[in-house]
């Protein structure tokens, strides 16, 4: 329960931080001259604390839903990390509230956070279209492609594991969604001979 404290803690921080980066850029290509006045180093700190708060907050709800299930035998996680959902998927118990939580903690988390970059990322394209240098576009558009492309990666895991109705997905596919979403260097390739 500690691991998965501190994974959930983790997970639902960084995922916060990427809607920041994105309004940073947003600022940094849409009002430039503006940058130091907007991004103070008051509001960067309250944004980090902001995190870290909502981070721990969203982790003990869901921490404390997990402490509920009941679990019979010997179970294993064959994966590193401990994910509710595949706590769920051993628990014995009724996980449907268990489930509806992670659910909406989850959606919410994702549809505010994917609002927040999808709005900031309109405005930048809008402003990066309106410039008439190429040289302009290239750069804009350079320095937000590794942001977008680790946003598209681990939201679309984010998305695929936690934000469905039913968290009682296959093993494998939690396992294999576990190695694009945290890196998991202990998961093992899942055995299509076994899920038949």
């Amino acid at each position: 329960m500690v691991q998965f404290f501190f994974f959930c803690t983790c997970v639902v921080t960084e995922l916060i931080p990427f809607a920041v980066m994105a309004y940073d850029c947003f600022v940094a290509v849409c009002n430039p001259l503006l940058y130091t006045v907007v991004m103070s180093q008051r509001l960067c700190a309250m944004l980090v604390f902001g995190c870290y708060a909502w981070g721990v907050t969203c982790s003990l709800t869901l921490t404390c839903s997990a402490l509920k299930l009941y679990f019979q035998g010997f179970n294993i996680i064959n994966h590193f990390f401990c994910v509710l959902s595949s706590l769920i998927s051993l628990s014995c118990s009724d996980s449907y509230l268990s489930q509806l939580l992670l659910f909406t903690v989850a959606t919410f988390n994702e549809i505010s956070t994917l609002l927040i970059i999808l709005t900031s990322y309109m405005f930048i394209i809008t402003t990066a279209l309106k410039m008439r240098s190429a040289s302009e576009h290239r750069k804009v558009f350079s320095t937000c492609a590794s942001h977008l492309t680790a946003i598209s990666i681990f939201h679309g895991t984010i998305l695929f594991l936690y934000c469905v109705p039913n968290s009682k997905n296959s093993r494998h596919t939690v396992k294999v969604a576990c190695v694009l979403h945290s890196g998991d260097p202990h998961v093992e390739p899942p055995d299509l001979q076994s899920e038949k």
